[in-house]
This record gives C-alpha cells, structure tokens and sequence, in this order.
C-alpha cells in the first residue's frame, strides 16, 4: 500500500535512466503519474513516462496534491520548482557522464542534429556543476529525502540496489517485478 504522505520523484540528468526507474517502481507497486504524450520511441523503447503539468510547477502546483503516495518524473533543475508544503522522496538516478553525453548526442544524432566538436566536454563541465549544486541544495531541504541511485550498479547487481530503493521509499514494493524491468540490451550508449 503507497504511503500517502510522500511524494516520489524519479529525478536525474536527461539520459539517465529516468524513464527506466519510472517503469520499475510502477511495476513494483506505485501509481505512475503520466500523461503518456511523449510515446516510446527508439531512445526510449519503454516509453518516457513524463508528465507535462511538472514543466510549470512554479507558476501551477494544482497537480501535487493528486499525486501524493504516486511517483512521477522531473529534470532535477525542476526540483527547486516544488513547494515546500508537501514531503518529497527523490530517487534520484546518475549515470557515468560521458555515458550520458554519448546518448544525448545519439539522440540528438537521430533527430538531425549534429552535435558541435567541442561541446561534449563543455557539456559534461556543467552538468558536473550542475549536480554539485542540486545536491547541495538537496541536503538543505527539510521536506526532501533523497537515494542515488548509480545506473551502472542498478545493471550490474539489480537486486540489492532495487532493495535499497524499496527501503527508502517506505514501501512494500514487489522487487522480483522492479528488476524484471531491467534490460541489459538497453544499455547501449557508452562513452
């Protein structure tokens, strides 16, 4: 049964496993909060699992009450966008960075864009900072509790990060289900 008194957020970088974490607490047991616009697609064969209304939260939270015991996905650049009125629990995904740079540039590859010699590493020097700064502000946050969650681990030993995961979020999630989301043939885009 979902605790009703959190919120769950799947946060990360683009490119993350975002998506996948989404799919994996859904099949454990939470109620995914999704307008599936954003259909699967050959970046992300599961589907993306996002939710418009989270883009304009500052200016419209109307939507945070009805998702409470839920989990839903948001960029961590979103995070400072939610009220302090509610509790949040923020599985928050990272990945090795020069992984996550060759799928953005896959991606972008695929949608005919070509992206510019150079900017991988000016990218991968602000998402560093980027993180840096989230987690800082993270720690700071009375209302937030936060796992990482390490994609590379999360392939590698699924069953004892999936247990970690259901520890945090205070739930009795179906574990076997969660790591059966997991497949390694998507792990395709590497540094």
């Amino acid at each position: 049964m979902p605790n009703s008194e959190h919120i769950t957020i799947v946060s990360g970088l683009p490119r993350s496993g975002t998506s996948m974490m989404m799919k994996m607490l859904e099949q454990g047991g939470l109620t995914a909060v999704t307008d599936r616009v954003r259909t699967a697609d050959d970046d992300n064969p599961n589907g993306y699992y996002e939710f418009e209304p989270v883009k304009k939260t500052r200016d419209d939270p109307s939507w945070l009450p009805d998702a409470r015991g839920k989990v839903v996905k948001m960029v961590y650049s979103l995070l400072r966008d939610l009220p302090s009125d509610f509790s949040y629990r923020v599985v928050f995904m990272r990945r090795a960075l020069p992984e996550v740079i060759a799928s953005q540039n896959k991606m972008l590859r695929r949608h005919g864009k070509d992206p510019k010699p150079g900017d991988d590493a000016l990218m991968m020097g602000l998402f560093e900072k980027e993180l840096q700064k989230i987690e800082e502000w993270l720690e700071l946050q009375p209302n937030f509790e936060t796992v990482y969650v390490w994609y590379n681990e999360l392939l590698s030993d699924p069953r004892e990060t999936v247990k970690i995961i259901n520890e945090f979020c205070d739930e009795e999630l179906d574990e076997a289900a969660m790591c059966g989301v997991i497949d390694p043939n998507l792990y395709r885009n590497r540094a």
